[in-house]
This record gives C-alpha cells, sequence and structure tokens, in this order.
C-alpha cells in the first residue's frame, strides 16, 4: 500500500472551495500530500486551507479565476515559491449552465467553456511546465458523464466537458515521455452544491435517480480514493484515461 501514499509530494487543486475540489484536496492531504488550494470564494476557500492544516499538511490559500491567464500564472508562480514545487494538479473548477441551446446566450456559453476548458488548459500550461522540467508529475481533470454521452439542457456544459476529454488524451501523449501522466475523472450526480439545483427539487430528483442503477447520489468523500489513486505511484503505467465514477449511470 506504500504506492498509494504521498508524503513529500505537494498538490494544487482548483476549485477547492467545496464539493468535490473539496473532498479531493483532503483526501491528498490525508494520504500525505501539502496541497495548495485555488478557487474564487476566498471564504470557504480558507475554510478548506484549515481543514487542510488540521490534517497536519502545508496548504496556500490563493483566490483564483482560472479564466484569468494572469492569475493563473501568478498562481503558479506562487506555489512554487511557497511549496517548492508541485507534483499533482487536479483541474477541478467548473460551472453550469441548465439552458436549451437555443435559449442560450453566446456570453453564457462563453462563460462555461471559459471556466470548464480554457481553465484547465491554462493551469496545465501554468503548471505543466514545471512539472515537464522536473520529469514527473501528475495531471488529474475533471471531466463529466456528459462529456462522454452529452445531455440535452447541459449544451455548453457537455461541449466544454467533452473538450476537457479531448485535452486529457492529447496532452497524455505529449507529455508522457516527460514522466507526467494526464487523467480524467469523469463523475455522475453527486451530492454537491451544483447538483442541488435540480436535486432538491423531488421530481427532478426523482427523475435524476431513476437513470442511477444505484438508484443515489455520489458523496462527494467516493471520489477523493480514485483522486488519490490517479495522483499516487499506484497508477505509474496509467495515462489518458477517463475513468466515469457514477453509480452505473453510462452502463444503461
Amino acid at each position: 500500500m506504500d504506492e498509494f501514499q504521498l508524503d513529500g509530494k505537494v498538490a494544487l487543486v482548483t476549485g477547492a472551495s467545496r464539493g468535490l475540489g473539496r473532498a479531493i484536496a483532503l483526501g491528498l492531504a490525508r494520504a500525505g500530500a501539502d496541497v495548495a488550494v485555488c478557487a474564487r470564494s476566498a471564504t470557504d476557500l480558507a475554510e478548506t486551507g484549515r481543514a487542510i492544516e488540521a490534517l497536519g499538511r502545508r496548504t496556500l490559500v490563493v483566490p483564483t479565476d482560472v479564466t484569468d491567464e494572469a492569475q493563473v500564472d501568478d498562481l503558479a508562480e506562487a506555489v512554487i515559491d511557497a511549496l517548492s514545487r508541485v507534483d499533482i494538479l487536479v483541474n477541478n473548477s467548473g460551472t453550469v449552465l441548465v439552458k436549451p441551446l437555443l435559449d442560450t446566450e453566446t456570453a453564457d456559453w462563453r462563460r462555461v467553456i471559459d471556466t470548464n476548458l480554457t481553465g484547465t488548459y491554462l493551469c496545465c500550461r501554468a503548471l505543466g511546465a514545471h512539472m515537464v522540467a522536473q520529469h514527473s508529475g501528475r495531471v488529474i481533470n475533471i471531466a463529466s458523464i456528459d462529456g462522454l454521452k452529452g445531455s440535452a439542457n447541459v449544451t455548453a456544459y457537455s461541449a466544454s466537458k467533452g473538450g476537457v476529454v479531448a485535452l486529457t488524451r492529447a496532452l497524455a501523449l505529449e507529455w508522457a515521455r516527460h514522466g507526467v501522466t494526464v487523467n480524467a475523472i469523469a463523475p455522475g450526480y453527486f451530492d454537491t452544491a451544483m447538483s442541488r439545483q435540480g436535486l432538491d427539487d423531488p421530481a427532478v430528483r426523482e427523475r435524476i435517480l431513476k437513470l442511477i442503477p444505484m438508484r443515489r447520489v455520489g458523496d462527494p468523500e467516493e471520489i477523493a480514493p480514485l483522486a488519490v489513486y490517479l495522483a499516487s505511484e499506484a497508477s505509474a503505467y496509467m495515462t489518458g484515461e477517463v475513468i466515469a465514477i457514477d453509480g452505473g449511470q453510462l452502463a444503461r
């Protein structure tokens, strides 16, 4: 089990103020990593930082808008300055728009694409440069099952996450010879603030649960062990993969 330990590693998790990002950040810390965190919500992000410190790990809290190239470059510099290196990058920052395509404004489309896809690209470029230079690293992109199968009324979200899947596979090929693996996790429905927009409506919740063979949504804590695996030496021979964690939804 030593291969799953992350002692001495430094991770950066984006969108870590709550939900899946917070759960992943704490999971990496429990496995031994020092964890830098970023998000736009400074108050919630600070709480995540305190939780990481309570686990005995170092942290760095950097409020950041991942759609802003200058802020992402500053984030990368801050992580290297404070923690000396970066071994693990988890691109989790994301947003969703629930609206038919014909009702989608261009500004809304760009907001979703910029956050989910361009933000992932910017962080990969800024932090990946350090991983390539040190000839080791783990990139974990948070995609979605909607990026693998598509879903009505979340067209922008599906397109952005499909882009994350393609980016993951292409970048895995570019960086394989540099000792950097690039994989993605494709979650289904989890009990997060983003999903609760629909889950809090009993009728919508019933429709959603019928799509999931396990007849329940995931708990954010259930994604952390998969992230730890992809961040660890246990997954050293895996790259370019997209792993769904969705209660069996894609198997239907």
